[in-house]
C-alpha cells in the first residue's frame, strides 16, 4: 500500500459555492441539529479517504494553532 499523506494545498475547485451550500445547510437546524449534521459530514467524508494515517494528520492538523 502506498503512503499518503494529508493535501492541504487547496484543492476546491469551488470553495465559495461550498462554503455557501454548507452554511445553507446549517439554516435551519437547531445547535443540537447542526452538532450532529457536523458529526454525520465528518464521518461521511472521513469514509471517503478511508486512510487512518491520513485521518490522524487531520486531526493533529486542525488541533493546531490557525496560522495568520
Amino acid at each position: 500500500m502506498t503512503a499518503q499523506h494529508l493535501v492541504t494545498t487547496p484543492r476546491l475547485d469551488a470553495p465559495d459555492e461550498f462554503y455557501e451550500a454548507l452554511i445553507n445547510a446549517h439554516q435551519p437546524l437547531s445547535e443540537a441539529e447542526s452538532h450532529a449534521f457536523n458529526a454525520r459530514l465528518v464521518l461521511l467524508l472521513a469514509n471517503h479517504i478511508g486512510r487512518l494515517d491520513v485521518l490522524r494528520e487531520a486531526l493533529d492538523a486542525a488541533r493546531a494553532p490557525a496560522e495568520g
